[in-house]
């Protein structure tokens, strides 16, 4: 396995780091969920997601639909990597977003680097900026009686509910000059 310190540019960072930036990312083009492992991984767009403190460690929760393709890897290695694209990475993360893996090899159609992780099976993507490993520790399914009417009728108009998973992020890592990226792609 490739160790952090012999990674090109990454360095490990603290989870507040990048935590605005990797907000903002979130919500403006999305970043990139990767399951799976080195011989065989999926990536897919996240829109959603969440970084705290949970039972005092840090957590990034994730909600995947049972119905696609991530949602198997993510049952078999009980982890996840996220990844923040960089400048210019838009189309990649709306391809991703678009497609399936069942019918597209996405990471070889978009070029991308597949590198190992530190502590998960899961590997990231060396394009992107900020990397964070994360060990599913509990999972969950929405119910739908608990949910308001609207967001039934808005976001599961066809029912194919998310299971939520809550990832300990047990390392962040980031490109050297990943500050003055991140910058680029939210101005």
């Amino acid at each position: 396995m490739v160790r952090l310190e012999k990674m090109a540019r990454k360095t490990g960072i603290s989870p507040v780091t990048y935590l605005n930036e990797t907000t903002r990312i979130l919500g403006q083009c999305g970043l990139l969920l990767v399951s799976g492992k080195m011989a065989h991984a999926n990536v897919m767009t996240i829109g959603w997601g969440l970084i705290g403190i949970l039972w005092g460690k840090p957590f990034f929760m994730v909600a995947v639909r049972p119905s696609r393709y991530t949602y198997r890897f993510m049952e078999e290695t009980d982890d996840f990597t996220v990844n923040v694209p960089g400048k210019d990475m838009e189309e990649v993360t709306d391809y991703c977003g678009t497609v399936s893996g069942r019918d597209h090899d996405k990471i070889k159609e978009k070029g991308l680097t597949l590198m190992p992780s530190e502590h998960v099976e899961s590997p990231i993507i060396a394009e992107c900026v900020v990397h964070y490993e994360c060990k599913v520790v509990y999972k969950t399914q929405i119910v739908p009686k608990d949910l308001p009417k609207d967001i039934i009728s808005t976001r599961y108009p066809c029912g194919d509910y998310h299971t939520l998973y809550f990832g300990e992020i047990l390392a962040i890592y980031a490109d050297d000059d990943a500050k003055e990226k991140l910058l680029a792609m939210v101005s």
